[in-house]
C-alpha cells in the first residue's frame, strides 16, 4: 500500500518516486489520489470551463498533434481574430450553461504586437466583467505582454509542456522546451496563474509520461491548473495513425497528477469523446475536478453540455456555481 501524507505539498519529486506512484496497484493509486483530493478540494463538484478558438488555423508551429498547424493537411480553415462582440456573446452563452471559466485560444506561434493584441486585452476585460475566470493561450509571450495581460485582469495563461523533454523533439521542432518554460516564467512573474499540462497517446512511453509529470510537479508553485489530454487523432496530422490510449492509463495519469500537485485543479481535457461514462467516473474518483463544456475544444469534438449535465447527474455530482478560490501552493518547507 502506498504511504503518503495527503496534506503535504512538495516540489522535489524524483522520477523514481513518481514511477512508484504511477505503477502502483490501481486500487491503491486511486484510493490515495482520492484521499489527497479530499484533503484539498470538495469531493462532489467539478468546475466547468469553456474553450473558444478566437483565431483559427495557419499556425507556423509544426506540432504533430495539431490540425491547426500550417504543416498539417487536416483541412482546418484559416479564420482571423474574432471581434470583441462575438467573443463576449460566446462567453455569456458558456456562463448560462454553467461555465465559470472562459478560455480563449489563438493559433499563433507568438502573441502579436499591435491592434490584435490590444483586441485580446479588450476580450480579457470583457469576459472578466461577466464575473468569469479568464484564461488565454496565445503562444509565446514577451514579459511586457504578460504584464499587459495581468493588467487587463487575466486569471490564467495556458502554455502546455505537452510531453517529456526527451520525447518533445519528436513532436515539435519549431519551439524548444526551454522557450515554453520561459513563457511560463514571464506569466508567473506578472502575477497570472499558470495553466500547464500535457497530452498522452502521441507514441510516448510510460517513462515519458512520468517525465512530463515530474516537469509539472517540480514547478514552484505548481501550476494552478493542470489539463490532462489524450490525443484526438485527426486525419491529415502526422499522429493520425496512433493507437488509442487504454482508458486506465489515462486514469493513472490523472491520479498521479492529483497526488503530485494536491492543490491544483486537474482538468479532464481533450479526448473525452473516447471515454465511456464509467471511465470518466474513474477519472473523477482519481482526482479530476474540472471539465470543458461545449461540443468543441478549439477544432476537435467534445461532449455537448447536455451529455455532461446528464453524466454529472448520474454520478450525483454538481458543477461549481462559482470559480474555486486560488489555492495556496507555496512550499511548506518540508521534504
Amino acid at each position: 500500500m502506498l504511504e503518503f501524507n495527503p496534506g503535504l505539498i512538495r516540489y522535489d519529486w524524483t522520477e523514481g518516486e513518481i514511477e512508484a506512484i504511477y505503477t502502483a496497484p490501481l486500487t491503491d493509486l486511486v484510493f490515495l489520489a482520492q484521499s489527497v483530493h479530499r484533503a484539498h478540494h470538495e469531493s462532489g463538484s467539478v468546475q466547468s470551463c469553456a474553450l473558444l478558438s478566437i483565431k483559427t488555423g495557419g499556425c507556423p508551429e509544426d506540432c504533430a498533434y495539431c490540425p491547426q498547424s500550417a504543416h498539417s493537411n487536416a483541412g482546418v480553415g484559416r479564420d482571423p481574430l474574432m471581434e470583441l462582440d462575438e467573443v463576449l456573446e460566446a462567453a455569456r452563452k458558456a456562463k448560462s450553461h454553467g461555465a465559470t471559466r472562459f478560455c480563449m485560444g489563438a493559433a499563433w506561434r507568438s502573441a502579436p504586437q499591435g491592434e490584435e493584441f490590444d483586441r485580446v486585452l479588450d476580450m480579457v476585460r470583457g469576459v472578466g466583467s461577466l464575473g468569469m475566470e479568464v484564461c488565454c493561450t496565445l503562444g509565446m509571450l514577451s514579459e511586457d505582454q504578460a504584464v499587459a495581460l495581468a493588467g487587463a485582469g487575466l486569471t490564467a495563461y495556458n502554455h502546455n509542456l505537452d510531453t517529456s523533454p526527451e520525447f518533445y523533439g519528436k513532436i515539435i521542432t519549431t519551439r524548444t522546451y526551454q522557450e515554453r518554460l520561459e513563457t511560463l516564467s514571464y506569466v508567473r512573474r506578472a502575477g497570472v496563474t499558470v495553466c500547464c499540462g500535457g497530452i498522452i497517446g502521441m507514441g510516448e512511453t510510460r517513462q515519458d509520461r512520468i517525465g512530463l509529470l515530474r516537469q509539472l510537479a517540480i514547478q514552484n508553485p505548481h501550476p494552478d491548473s493542470v489539463p490532462i489530454n489524450t490525443l484526438v487523432r485527426v486525419a491529415g496530422t502526422p499522429l493520425a495513425g496512433q493507437d488509442s490510449v487504454e482508458p486506465l492509463e489515462f486514469v493513472r495519469m490523472i491520479a498521479t497528477a492529483r497526488i503530485l500537485m494536491p492543490a491544483s485543479m486537474v482538468r479532464l481535457a481533450a479526448g473525452r469523446m473516447s471515454l465511456s461514462d464509467e471511465a470518466q467516473a474513474l477519472c473523477f474518483l482519481a482526482g479530476a475536478n474540472s471539465i470543458f463544456l461545449g461540443d468543441k475544444l478549439l477544432t476537435t469534438p467534445n461532449p455537448d453540455a447536455d451529455a455532461d449535465h446528464s453524466l454529472l447527474s448520474k454520478l450525483g455530482m454538481t458543477l461549481m456555481s462559482e470559480a474555486p478560490p486560488r489555492q495556496d501552493t507555496r512550499s511548506t518547507g518540508e521534504d
